[in-house]
């Protein structure tokens, strides 16, 4: 994906009920969903690009390092190409959002 090209969101994305990736569910990863709901439009995943992970420090003073969000460059049903984040620890004012679209190509 160009940075060029690419357009900041940063919206919350509501998933659809049915339909998630059991197999990434299985591996302790969030299961992303087929379809969201985005802008009150329906927003259909028909492929995966690539995934990676976002880490940050243990907030209580340890060593250790966690997961923070998981990243999935997705293309849609409409040939966008969108990244996607799932955030392990929604923020107090996002209402508990934890799907985000963060850019669109």
């Amino acid at each position: 994906m160009s940075a060029a090209n690419e357009n900041f969101i940063s919206e919350a994305l509501i998933p659809a009920v049915a339909g998630s990736d059991t197999a990434r569910m299985a591996m302790g990863e969030p299961g992303l969903p087929r379809e969201f709901l985005w802008r009150g439009e329906p927003l259909v995943i028909k492929a995966v690009v690539r995934t990676w992970k976002e880490t940050g420090p243990c907030r209580n003073g340890s060593d250790e390092r966690y997961v923070r969000k998981h990243w999935f460059e997705v293309v849609s049903d409409t040939d966008r190409s969108m990244k996607i984040y799932f955030d392990r620890q929604p923020r107090a004012g996002a209402r508990g959002a934890r799907w985000w679209l963060f850019s669109v190509s």
